[in-house]
């Protein structure tokens, strides 16, 4: 998280009130910034895949009002009425949402930081809710997680569009299957370490790396070793992690040099089929960087090998 972000140790923790999303824009901040300030602009890509949105009135000044709606892919209408609270240009936005009558019943304030990298820019965006229980409900209701990063993934195609840069590549697959094993236990299976090594990967892989620290905030590491005896170092942080419905988590390839190379969100699911359970991957990633594009070719193989070896794995736990 940029420094402007930044909690000191003595501050309480807000990680199970808020939602973090980072995405690499592949264009200068200055650019960035204005594709998120100017209403030409933000009508064009605000929003989750497949919406529209309309801007009545967008005056970006501390005070300002920023009053839009957004139309969903089913024909219903979500109402957004915004307060600016901060403008730092090309640097950072701050606003709220002030519901009033008529509008969607949404209240939080939003920090969204610009960073240079290089001359791309870094873009966190940050939801703080005034509870644990309206955040899970925004969550829930609304889909927030997933919707914001299709939001910024939509945000990084336009301005790659309108700049002449090259877009990003991406991808995105969902896997279903049904577990021979009781909810709990593929539960555990995906969050104790000790087991999640055991299966995590294709066929021959192996991961002397393995930590988990299960809570909203809370972050993951994994280096899966090859057969080769190549290293592949991820780490992520949970956004959601209900026990034991459902787990949502950034996945983040990186070099040696913990740099990203791949930047996704994970989704899933554990539904209770008669004492079996159906689990539900929903994964997307985009290539940080061009090489890193082949390795969004091998996924959907990927985890259909990890699969099949958490279906042995559990096979074995119940003999």
């Amino acid at each position: 998280m940029p420094a402007s972000n930044a909690r000191t140790s003595t501050e309480p923790s807000t990680a199970d009130r808020e939602i973090v999303l980072t995405r690499l824009v592949d264009a200068p901040r200055e650019l960035v910034f204005e594709a998120w300030t100017k209403p030409e602009h933000v009508a064009q890509w605000w929003g989750p895949n497949g919406f529209s949105t309309t801007i009545s009135e967008m005056d970006v000044r501390p005070g300002g009002v920023w009053r839009h709606v957004m139309h969903g892919p089913g024909g219903r209408d979500y109402v957004n009425n915004i307060v600016f609270l901060e403008v730092v240009r090309p640097e950072r936005i701050v606003y709220k949402h002030q519901p009033e009558k008529g509008t969607e019943p949404v209240n939080h304030e939003t920090t969204v930081t610009f960073a240079d990298r290089g001359g791309k820019t870094e873009v966190t965006l940050r939801m703080l809710f005034a509870s644990t229980a309206a955040r899970k409900h925004i969550v829930k209701t609304y889909r927030a997680i997933e919707g914001g990063t299709q939001t910024l993934g939509r945000l990084a195609g336009y301005v790659a569009k309108t700049s002449g840069a090259k877009a990003p590549v991406e991808r995105e697959i969902v896997i279903e299957r049904v577990f021979d094993a009781p909810r709990e236990l593929v539960w555990r299976a995906w969050t104790d370490p000790k087991v999640l090594a055991q299966w995590w990967g294709p066929r021959g892989f192996t991961n002397p790396v393995c930590e988990v620290d299960l809570r909203v905030g809370g972050a993951f590491r994994i280096h899966m070793r090859a057969p080769d005896g190549a290293v592949y170092p991820m780490r992520g942080v949970f956004l959601e992690s209900d026990k034991p419905e459902d787990r949502i988590f950034t996945n983040i390839a990186v070099d040696k040099d913990d740099n990203p190379i791949l930047n996704g969100l994970t989704i899933v699911t554990f539904a209770e089929e008669g004492g079996k359970t159906k689990l539900t991957l929903k994964t997307g990633a985009t290539a940080v960087v061009d090489y890193a594009a082949e390795y969004l070719k091998g996924m959907e193989a990927g985890w259909t090998q990890s699969f099949e070896k958490l279906a042995e794995l559990l096979a074995k736990s119940g003999d």
